[in-house]
């Protein structure tokens, strides 16, 4: 078996070189992943909030349809859900990307999975936390606000670390509706060139880049912001 790397110096007919595609749907696969764990944390961050609420059934009932509902349908039928199915029933979404509607499938999916460790972080959290905000005179938005959440966050950092990482992979779902991400890249040019192993090889490498990156980058967060004397199992690798 003899390698050729130099075939990502090849142009691949439209006026770049492999090595520039592999870059170009290199950055869509990071935009993507951006894009749904903003839309993952901010959704999840509601939903496992309301999920804790006391007295308020109603809205912990929706929280538990959301969570239930969006982690139990496979990511990629959602992806595909979006992209073929909610434009025929909303046509206002007939105009909208597919990069958009991609975001809104992993994030959707990313925020009941972030939204169950939220749930999980706030509970963990000793009751006096809550009590202690109150009596200070804090209505209950304001308590989870700047008392429960800031906690809360702190101690899951370990488990939304894997699941960030997750996030990242799972981007490569993107490829299904024609998005030009690493993986789509991988599957065109080893058709174009022929060179399956080099190919998958370096995508394989900067998908594990990114995420040991992303691993890296959060294993700072965590030293930094965590709770003195408060130890949560599971790190990420960034000491305790």
């Amino acid at each position: 078996m003899t390698w050729d790397w130099q075939v990502f110096l090849n142009d691949d007919g439209s006026g770049r070189t492999y090595l520039q595609w592999m870059l170009d749907a290199w950055g869509w696969t990071l935009a993507v992943a951006a894009c749904a764990w903003v839309v993952a944390v901010l959704i999840g961050a509601l939903m496992g909030t309301l999920r804790t609420l006391p007295n308020s059934p109603v809205l912990t009932r929706v929280a538990n349809v959301w969570v239930e509902l969006f982690r139990n349908i496979p990511l990629l039928v959602q992806v595909f859900l979006w992209y073929f199915v909610v434009p025929k029933i909303f046509p206002a979404f007939q105009k909208v990307p597919g990069f958009v509607l991609v975001v809104f499938a992993l994030g959707f999916f990313t925020s009941a999975r972030m939204a169950e460790q939220i749930r999980a972080g706030i509970q963990a959290l000793p009751k006096g936390q809550r009590y202690a905000g109150m009596a200070l005179g804090l209505t209950t938005a304001q308590t989870y606000r700047y008392v429960i959440l800031p906690m809360a966050f702190r101690i899951i950092l370990p488990p939304m670390t894997s699941e960030s990482m997750n996030l990242l992979k799972n981007s490569s779902v993107a490829f299904a509706v024609s998005i030009s991400e690493l993986t789509m890249f991988a599957m065109q040019a080893q058709e174009e060139t022929s060179r399956g192993i080099e190919v998958y090889l370096a995508v394989t490498a900067l998908y594990a880049v990114s995420a040991f990156a992303v691993n890296r980058v959060f294993a700072l967060i965590e030293k930094k912001v965590q709770i003195p004397g408060f130890i949560v199992a599971g790190g990420t690798g960034g000491g305790h």
